[in-house]
């Protein structure tokens, strides 16, 4: 049964988009073209807010926190004029999953944005950011896929462009940072409760993991390549540049004999990253350890790629929402003849009050997905 779309139509070469990660470490704008169906990044920007560090005991955001995430969404917002809206996508991650009062943040800043925020669950987090690491490194090996966030540290295998397991663990640098590193003295006590906390967390899954298995072992994101960046350096990375476990216990060692984030003075890692490092390191070794992990390749892409490629998906008819409506149609042997009518009756509905609520193509999408599934859900609930 085709799904009829109403989206924009596709992007020609040339034509620009963009995508906003509002991380809990780090935000990210990266603006691309369009080059024969590949993504070129034209401008990356990155900025350290540590969204997730203005999160107190209860969860709720800090002033000072929303308003140096407000003043770098400003900054990015200054060079997106020319991107039209339709080509823009804001995604937001764990520490506006976790505050209470994101909506508050939201509000503010969806005033300073030419595209409101969408606050991703984790597995979705998940997908987009095996479809960024699918696209910048291609191969046809089954990958697990490592980011290590700020909040969160999500987990992907897959194949080719497929993700075939996806989780997200409640475990990240900056909150991990928080809890074991606050005072920003590095100690074997600070290090060991670290990844204690991690393995526990990544143990839970590593029977799932293990038992669909992967041939390779590819990390994205700012912990991953300083690690790598250090390991290089110090040549305690493998003949391929690769990051070892053996290297990662090294580099622990050396920041217990460094002693203080202050003090860390390594290359690769950059000063904003400084804070956040060990419990990083932490992180990883833990993760290394429990799923069996020695090496480890870095890809430069990531989720603002993942987000990229997915919305040229969208553009282009590919929309894995759509597929999933169809997915669930057939699964449930929905009645597509009435699905089809409640879809039309919807759109005719949506036309008659569309300029006066403002409303968009978006909405109407999100209507028409809706209106399918429709009589699929009334069937189940009766």
């Amino acid at each position: 049964m085709p799904i009829d779309y109403l989206t924009n139509p596709p992007l020609a070469d040339d034509e620009m988009m963009a995508a906003i990660d509002i991380g809990s470490n780090s935000f990210h704008l990266a603006i691309a073209r369009l080059d024969h169906g590949e993504v070129r990044k034209v401008v990356s920007m990155s900025e350290k807010v540590q969204l997730a560090a203005g999160l107190d005991e209860n969860n709720i955001l800090s002033a000072a926190a929303a308003q140096r995430g407000l003043d770098c969404l400003s900054r990015f917002v200054a060079r997106l004029d020319s991107v039209p809206p339709e080509r823009i996508r804001v995604v937001a991650t764990n520490a506006l999953r976790q505050a209470k009062n994101a909506n508050d943040f939201i509000a503010r800043a969806n005033k300073i944005l030419p595209k409101p925020i969408e606050i991703i669950a984790g597995r979705e987090e998940a997908r987009l950011i095996y479809l960024g690491v699918s696209h910048t490194n291609a191969s046809s090996d089954k990958r697990l896929v490592i980011d290590i966030g700020g909040g969160s540290t999500e987990f992907i295998i897959g194949q080719e462009f497929d993700p075939l397991l996806t989780e997200s663990l409640q475990m990240g640098c900056v909150a991990f940072t928080q809890k074991y590193f606050a005072d920003g003295q590095i100690t074997k006590e600070a290090f060991n409760n670290a990844i204690s906390a991690a393995r526990k967390e990544v143990l839970a899954i590593q029977g799932r993991y293990q038992k669909l298995g992967w041939s390779s072992v590819v990390g994205s994101s700012g912990t991953i390549k300083a690690v790598r960046n250090v390991l290089v350096s110090k040549g305690w990375a493998d003949e391929q540049e690769r990051i070892t476990y053996k290297g990662v216990k090294k580099l622990e060692k050396l920041l217990l004999k460094i002693g203080n984030v202050d003090d860390i003075d390594l290359e690769g890692v950059k000063e904003h990253r400084k804070a956040v490092f060990p419990a990083g390191v932490a992180v990883l070794r833990a993760v290394m350890k429990v799923l069996g992990v020695d090496t480890i390749s870095y890809s430069d892409g990531a989720l603002r790629e993942g987000v990229m490629y997915d919305m040229l998906g969208r553009f282009a008819s590919e929309d894995v929402r759509d597929r999933s409506v169809l997915a669930l149609i057939k699964r449930y042997s929905g009645d597509k003849k009435q699905a089809k009518q409640v879809v039309k009756t919807s759109r005719h509905l949506f036309e008659q009050v569309k300029e006066k609520l403002a409303l968009t193509n978006d909405d109407c999408d999100l209507l028409r997905r809706a209106a399918f599934l429709h009589e699929d859900r009334i069937g189940h609930q009766s």
